[in-house]
């Protein structure tokens, strides 16, 4: 499981894209306590699309 700023930080993105990301239903993350999490699976699964260009 990776943080929100994990995610944001391996994809060279800002935090507010990740989360608009999961807003937007693009991105699947799950609340563990307080905080949002994602599975590697699922960005292993966004790097394809945006090689893809389906992203």
């Amino acid at each position: 499981m990776m943080s929100l700023t994990e995610v944001a930080s391996h994809f060279k993105v800002h935090l507010a894209t990740v989360k608009r990301w999961i807003k937007q239903g693009r991105l699947r993350a799950s609340k563990v306590g307080p905080r949002e999490l994602v599975r590697r699976s699922e960005v292993e699964r966004i790097e394809r699309l945006m090689q893809q260009g389906r992203f």
